[in-house]
C-alpha cells in the first residue's frame, strides 16, 4: 500500500498543476498521509530549481494549513479520528512520549517535530490534545517547517544537483544536525543575553 502512494505522489511531481498538488500532499501529510512531502517538493526543485523557493513557501503554508487540522483531530476528535491514525502508522509508542512531554517542552516539542523526521502528524495531533495554546503551535510550526523545507532550497540553491544523492539518502542526518544547531544557536543567545 505505501509504494504505490509513494509511486503515486512521483508521479504528481511532475504534473502540470504539481504546485497544487505539493499543496495538497503537504496540508495531508501534517494530518494523516503517510508520505513526507519531500517525495514531492525534492524533485520538484530538481526539476526547477529557480522556484525551489517558491516549492518551499508552498510546502510550509500547506504543511502549518495541514498542522492545524491535525490539532483539530487531536482536540476535538481525538477517540474518534486521531487514536485510529496514530494506530494506523504505528504511532501510538510516539503519541505516548510526547504526551508526557508537553507539559514542560510543549513549543520544543512542536519545533523539533517540525524540524526533524519525527512524523510531523503526530506531534499535530498530540498538541491538540494537550491543548497547546493554538498561536504558539501555529508559530513553531511556521518556524520549523519554513526552516526545514528552506534549509532544502538553499542546499539545492548553494549545491546544485549534486546535493541531490546527499538529501535523499541522509535526510534525517541533515535534519537533526540542523535542530541540534538552532537548539545551540538559541542557547548562545540566552546564555551571552
Amino acid at each position: 500500500m505505501l509504494q504505490r502512494l509513494y509511486d503515486r505522489v512521483l508521479i504528481l511531481a511532475g504534473h502540470r498543476h504539481a504546485v497544487w498538488w505539493l499543496f495538497v500532499m503537504a496540508a495531508a501529510e501534517a494530518s494523516f498521509f503517510p508520505i513526507p512531502v519531500e517525495v514531492m517538493m525534492l524533485p520538484m526543485m530538481f526539476a526547477a530549481p529557480r522556484k525551489a523557493w517558491l516549492f518551499a513557501g508552498v510546502a510550509t503554508v500547506g504543511t502549518v494549513i495541514g498542522g492545524v487540522g491535525g490539532y483539530a483531530i487531536g482536540a476535538l476528535l481525538y477517540d474518534t479520528l486521531g487514536q485510529p491514525i496514530l494506530a494506523l502508522y504505528g504511532h501510538e509508542d510516539a503519541y505516548d512520549h510526547f504526551a508526557k512531554l508537553y507539559d514542560e517542552w510543549g513549543v520544543w516539542i512542536v519545533f523539533a517535530g517540525g524540524f526533524t523526521p519525527i512524523p510531523y502528524k503526530v506531534v499535530t495531533i498530540a498538541s491538540g490534545v494537550a491543548h497547546l495554546d493554538l498561536m504558539v503551535f501555529v508559530l513553531a510550526s511556521v518556524v520549523s517547517r519554513g526552516l526545514r523545507f528552506l534549509l532544502e532550497a538553499a542546499l539545492l540553491h548553494w549545491f546544485g544537483p549534486p546535493i541531490r544523492n546527499f538529501i535523499e539518502k541522509r535526510m534525517a542526518l541533515v535534519a537533526t544536525v540542523s535542530f541540534v544547531v538552532a537548539i545551540a544557536g538559541f542557547v548562545a543567545v540566552k546564555w551571552l543575553l
